[in-house]
């Protein structure tokens, strides 16, 4: 089983972090991958989604894969069924982003291991916005 970093190494990563990609951002914008996109742009963080069938609109930058995002990803925050996180890896492995965290309720120790393998830190079934709350 993979361990989540502990809360002061979490802590780090968020004051440490500029951008984010929001990986399933909705475009229902009562979903939870929404309202925590807002929050971490209305806390600093330079955000965009990613979301191959987005249709809606947004003030944000949303874009079809990881790969398509123009510029480094410090941390990409997945919203996706645990049983999905593989087919996001092939984007994740060539993207490498700092950290792979998949929110709260959501865990594959299987999926994220070739992430971990590269140097990728992996935080699994944690709410960034939670954590947060609890850094700063």
């Amino acid at each position: 089983m993979i361990k989540n970093p502990d809360r002061n190494k979490r802590c780090e990563i968020l004051k440490n972090a500029g951008s984010i990609a929001v990986v399933g951002f909705s475009s229902d914008p009562n979903k939870t991958s929404r309202e925590i996109a807002d929050f971490l742009v209305d806390n600093g963080f330079n955000v965009v989604g990613v979301n191959p069938n987005f249709e809606g609109e947004t003030d944000m930058p949303v874009y079809s894969s990881l790969m398509d995002v123009p510029f480094e990803i410090d941390i990409a925050n997945v919203f996706m069924r645990s049983e999905n996180i593989d087919l996001i890896n092939k984007d994740v492995l060539n993207k490498k982003p700092k950290v792979l965290w998949l929110q709260l309720g959501i865990r594959n120790d299987e999926a994220v291991v070739p992430a971990e393998k590269t140097g990728i830190t992996i935080v699994q079934d944690e709410c960034i916005k939670i954590n947060h709350y609890h850094c700063f």
